[in-house]
C-alpha cells in the first residue's frame, strides 16, 4: 500500500551492507557525547533507566550520564519547541539551559544524553541548534527502531494517556489511509517515517556520525549491550530497571480512559485539570497497583494494518541502509510481518473491578493532595454538593497558581 504519507520518490542508493545482528560493536572515540534521539516506543523507556541506574558506576569507565532524572524531558521539549503533555506547564528555555551546563560540566569525558523528544524536533536549524550546543563535532546521533506494526498500538495508547478520543482501528484509518496523514496526531509519521527522521539528523551532523540500531524484541538484553559496546562499558553493566508507571495500557483501561476523555471534553474542563487528576492521578496510580495479566485483551493491530505498515517498513529499511550510516542489527526486521496478525478487536475488553477501583482512587488521592480541608466547618456539616463544589474550585485555583 503507497500513500503520500509513506511514499518518497527520491532515487535509492545501492545500500551499504548492515553490521552483523549479533557483532560487537566498535566503541565510539573516547569524549564523544552520544544523543540517542529515540524515537518513541523503541526501547527508550528501558535504556534510559538501565543508564539511570548505573549514573555513580560509569564514571569509572570515563562515562557521564549527565542529568539528574532519568529523562530530561522538559528540557529537550523546551528545545525542540515542543509542547508539553496536555495540561502541564510548558517548559521553558531554562530547562534546556540547565541540561547544557551539565553536559558541559562533563568534561573531555564520554557522556550520553538520551530523550525520544529529540526526534520531535521541527526542522533543520532546531538540530542544528541542538547539536552545536550539546557539542558540535563531538556529538554522534544514535537511532533505535523497531517496525511500525509492533510501534502504532504502544503509539496509540500513549496518545490515548494524552487525551486522544479515537478509537484504535479509526485512528490506523487517518493514519495509513486518509491524508493528509496528520490527524489527528501530526507527530506521529514525524517520529515514524524513520527514513525521513534518519535523514535529517545525517544532514546536519553526516552519516559518518550517525548509527542506527534495529531492535530485536527476541535479545531482550540486546539494547543494553549494544549501548555498553558504544560507551565502552563492561558487559552487564547496564541492567533493566523495573518501571511500572510507564507500562503500556490494556485494552480495557485505554478504553476506559478513552472513554473518560470523551466525557472530560464534552464537558468542557479545563487541560490542568486533566494533567492533575487524570494522567498524573488515575492512570498514574492505576499502573501503579495493577499489572496486566494473561486474562486481558490486548491492544489487536487489523491485518490490512500489519501489512501497509510491513511495506513502509521496508521501503524505510532500504532508505536508511542507503545513507552509508552504521547499521547495527537486521533491517529485514523493520518489515517483518508477525506471524499471527490480528484481524481486528474480536474480544470485548472489561475492566476488572479492581482495576477501576485504584483508578478512581488516584484521582481521590490527587484531589486530596491538592485541596485543602474547609476550616469553618467540619465535612460531617457540609453538604456533598457543597463539599465538591468547595474542592473543585481550591484544586482549579492552586493548579492556576502553580
Amino acid at each position: 500500500m503507497e500513500t503520500d504519507c509513506t511514499r518518497d520518490d527520491a532515487p535509492v542508493k545501492t545500500a551499504a551492507e548492515p553490521t552483523a545482528p549479533h557483532a560487537r560493536p566498535a566503541p565510539l572515540p573516547a569524549g564523544t557525547r552520544l544523543l540517542h534521539i529515540g524515537p518513541h516506543k523503541t526501547g527508550t523507556t528501558s535504556i534510559q533507566g538501565a543508564l539511570f541506574g548505573a549514573k555513580d558506576r560509569m564514571p569509572a569507565y570515563g562515562v557521564e550520564f549527565p542529568a539528574t532524572s532519568r529523562h530530561p524531558m522538559s528540557a529537550v521539549q523546551a528545545a525542540c519547541s515542543c509542547g508539553g503533555m496536555m495540561g502541564d506547564s510548558a517548559p521553558t528555555e531554562r530547562h534546556w539551559r540547565q541540561l547544557l551546563d551539565q553536559v558541559h560540566a562533563t568534561g573531555r569525558n564520554t557522556s550520553v544524553i538520551s530523550s525520544e523528544f529529540f526526534a520531535d524536533a521541527p526542522d533543520d536549524a532546531t538540530v542544528r541548534r541542538v547539536v552545536e550546543q550539546l557539542g558540535g563535532e563531538r556529538v554522534h546521533v544514535l537511532v533505535t527502531l523497531r517496525p511500525l506494526a509492533k510501534i502504532m498500538p504502544s503509539q496509540w495508547q500513549q496518545y490515548v494517556q494524552n487525551g486522544l478520543r479515537m478509537g484504535y482501528e479509526d485512528w490506523l484509518e487517518h493514519m495509513l489511509r486518509k491524508a493528509p496523514y496528520e490527524k489527528p496526531n501530526p507527530s506521529f509519521w514525524r517520529r515514524h517515517r524513520h527514513d525521513r527522521l534518519v535523514e535529517r539528523w545525517v544532514r546536519v551532523v553526516g552519516a559518518e556520525r550517525v548509527t542506527v540500531v534495529v531492535v530485536d524484541d527476541r535479545d531482550r538484553g540486546g539494547l543494553m549491550r549494544t549501548f555498553e559496546a558504544l560507551l565502552g562499558l563492561p558487559a552487564d553493566l547496564l541492567q533493566p530497571v523495573p518501571d511500572t508507571v510507564n507500562r503500556s495500557l490494556t485494552l480495557a483501561e485505554t478504553e476506559m480512559l478513552r472513554n473518560l476523555n470523551k466525557e472530560f471534553r464534552s464537558n468542557g474542563l479545563p487541560d490542568e485539570l486533566y494533567s492533575k487528576l487524570i494522567r498524573n492521578g488515575a492512570v498514574m496510580h492505576m499502573k501503579n497497583a495493577c499489572s496486566p495479566s494473561s486474562q486481558d485483551v490486548k491492544i489487536s493491530t487489523p491485518e490490512w494494518a500489519v501489512e501497509a505498515a510491513a511495506g513502509i517498513g521496508a521501503g524505510m529499511a532500504e532508505r536508511i541502509t542507503a545513507m552509508g550510516v552504521r547499521v547495527l542489527g537486521d533491517p529485514a526486521l523493520l518489515s517483518a510481518v508477525p506471524k499471527k496478525a490480528g484481524k481486528g478487536t474480536l474480544q470485548e475488553p472489561r475492566i476488572a473491578p479492581e482495576v477501576a477501583a485504584q483508578a478512581l482512587y488516584g484521582a481521590l488521592a490527587a484531589v486530596a493532595a491538592t485541596a485543602s480541608r474547609p476550616a469553618e466547618r467540619g465535612v460531617h456539616q457540609t453538604s456533598s454538593r457543597e463539599l465538591v463544589r468547595v474542592l473543585g474550585h481550591r484544586c482549579l485555583k492552586r493548579l492556576r497558581r502553580r
